[in-house]
Parts: structure tokens; C-alpha cells; sequence
């Protein structure tokens, strides 16, 4: 008999139920192939922000942005799963599944039954495990030891909290579960302090959902008509108005600092990716190490810019008692 009391036994149960339910349900054909309902694919995205945008003076800054960027977000969400819905046979439970409890934007591969991933390791929970547990003493325990006057700095711990928490944690953790049950979910991020260079960085490591998403609905459209490295521009500019949104105006505040963040980080990649960046070394080796870290963290304000990080985030950490 299985004792339920223990949580190893709830884990299982848990991860039974799960596989059972998307992996056995009635998989619905692939959609008849006609002209797309651009509307319908894209209604959602004008409207969740919309919405966000309308009730901004009811909110604080805080649950504003986090308003905001779930409406974005969603709206990102429902575009690629009707991109993919019309040409992945899946069950029903998988697209339940995609739209509500999967942060990644890779919709063809989590939907498709065929892609079948590894099952997941005791070591890989672990360390998903351990970055989520840091991201809660950063935002919880590390952060209040900070001395009140220094609000900045407090701030910026939290921050860096909340990202290793969600982002490099939860995320993880989530995505280990879909492939204990028989889905291909890679993680989002995947290890990006590994990366050698700047476009390994961005291109390969660092928010693969997003990058999927900025692939599909930017580069591959445009790289014919534009070139590589004008459509690869345009995915860094995308970025970085989607931060200003999410960033800027719920802090009223340093407009055009995280678009001028991802400016520089595409123009970094461009010179990277030129002749002139191969006779400097930025391809390959420590110069390019080097290269990846300057670029990357010399601005890093612009992206979390103080009247972010004071009117938003410290306001945030007191209301979730981490101060």
C-alpha cells in the first residue's frame, strides 16, 4: 500500500494522473486548411493589454506590471497555439496544458504526441530545486539584511531574486514535470552562464521562449526581404519595446532605457556575427567571453532602471512581506 502521506507518494500520483489525462485523451485532428482567422489570432493580444492599459490608475505600479505582462503574455500565448493548432494533431488536454500551465512558447513541439523526451533526472530536480530555493532566500532573506537606506541595492537583490525564482527555477521545475509525464518541454533557460559568446547567449541560453516566439513571428518572416542581421536587429528592437511596456510604464518612468538596452545588444551581436568581429576575436575564445560580459552587464541598468526597481519592485517586496 502506498502511504499518501508522504510527498514522494503525492509526486507519483500526481505525475500519473497527469500522463494518463494528456497522453491518453482523444487527439483531434489537425484543423481543415483554408485561410487563417488573422482576427482571431491576434484579437487577443490588442485586447488583454488593452484591458490592463484601461484599469492602470486603479492598480499599484506593482500589480500592474504583473497585469500587464500576464495580458501580454497570454496574448503571445493564444498567437502561437492557433499558428500550430492547425497543423499538430493533439488532445485536447495538451492545448489545457500549452495555454495554462507551461511558460514556454514552443507550441508545435509541446503538442506533438510523437516528440517524446528523456525522462528527467534525480540530479536535474535538484539543482532546479536549489535555484528555486535561492531565488526565495535572495527575495525573502538576503534582501532585508540590506540596510534601508541603501533601497537600490535592496531592490535589485529582490529582483535578481524573483528572476532565479521564477525564470531559472519554477520554470525549470515545471518543465521537468512534462517530461516525467511524456512531453517535450525544454526549459526556458538553458544555462546561460555556459555561453561563450554573445549570439550563444542570446540565440541558444538565454529566455528560449521568447526566442522561439521572436523567430516565428519576426526573423523567419522577415530575414528574405530585410537580411539576417537587419531582421535579427528588428527581434532585439521587438524585445525591447515589450520590456519598455512591461518595465517603464508601470514605473512612469526611464522610458526607452530597456529598448536602448536591446539596441546595444543586438548591434553587439552584429558586430559579433561581421568580418570585423572575427578579426577581433569576438567569435570565439576569451576575448569573446569577455566581449559577452561587457555587453551584457555594462548597461544592465538601462534594462532594470532605478524608477523601476524603487516604484515597482521595493513596492512589490513589501507586499509580499519580503521587507
Amino acid at each position: 500500500m502506498i502511504n499518501i502521506d508522504s510527498p514522494e507518494a503525492v509526486c507519483c500520483i500526481l505525475v500519473h494522473c497527469f500522463k494518463e489525462y494528456t497522453l491518453s485523451s482523444v487527439s483531434t485532428p489537425p484543423p481543415r486548411a483554408g485561410k487563417r482567422s488573422l482576427w482571431i489570432e491576434t484579437l487577443p493580444l490588442l485586447v488583454f493589454p488593452a484591458m490592463a492599459i484601461a484599469v492602470q490608475s486603479r492598480l499599484p505600479a506593482w500589480l500592474f506590471m504583473w497585469a500587464l505582462s500576464f495580458a501580454i503574455f497570454a496574448g503571445l500565448k493564444w498567437m502561437t497555439w492557433w499558428k500550430a493548432r492547425s497543423h499538430v494533431a493533439h488532445g485536447v488536454g495538451r492545448s489545457f496544458a500549452y495555454l495554462l500551465a507551461w511558460p514556454g512558447m514552443d507550441a508545435e513541439t509541446f503538442l506533438d504526441a510523437d516528440k517524446r523526451p528523456v525522462q528527467p533526472s534525480a540530479e536535474q530536480w535538484g539543482w532546479a530545486a536549489g535555484k528555486t530555493a535561492l531565488g526565495v532566500a535572495l527575495l525573502w532573506a538576503v534582501a532585508r539584511r540590506v540596510p534601508e537606506q541603501d533601497e537600490l541595492l535592496r531592490g535589485w537583490i529582490g529582483l535578481l531574486g524573483l528572476i532565479f525564482l521564477l525564470h531559472f527555477g519554477s520554470f525549470h521545475l515545471i518543465a521537468l514535470f512534462w517530461q516525467a509525464v511524456g512531453i517535450a518541454a525544454e526549459p526556458i533557460m538553458s544555462k546561460p552562464i555556459l555561453s561563450k559568446t554573445l549570439s550563444e547567449f542570446w540565440g541558444k541560453r538565454w529566455n528560449l521562449g521568447f526566442r522561439q516566439l521572436a523567430h516565428d513571428l519576426i526573423f523567419r518572416p522577415l530575414h528574405r526581404r530585410t537580411g539576417v542581421a537587419a531582421a535579427g536587429l528588428l527581434v532585439f528592437i521587438a524585445s525591447g519595446l515589450i520590456h519598455d511596456l512591461v518595465v517603464s510604464l508601470p514605473a512612469r518612468g526611464g522610458y526607452g532605457l530597456p529598448t536602448g538596452y536591446f539596441i546595444v545588444q543586438g548591434l553587439g551581436v552584429t558586430l559579433e556575427r561581421s568580418r570585423l568581429g572575427r578579426q577581433l576575436g569576438l567569435q570565439k575564445g576569451p576575448i569573446a567571453w569577455i566581449f559577452l560580459v561587457i555587453v551584457t552587464a555594462s548597461p544592465a541598468f538601462w534594462l532594470f532602471h532605478p524608477p523601476f526597481v524603487l516604484r515597482v519592485i521595493i513596492p512589490f517586496m513589501r507586499a509580499v512581506h519580503a521587507l
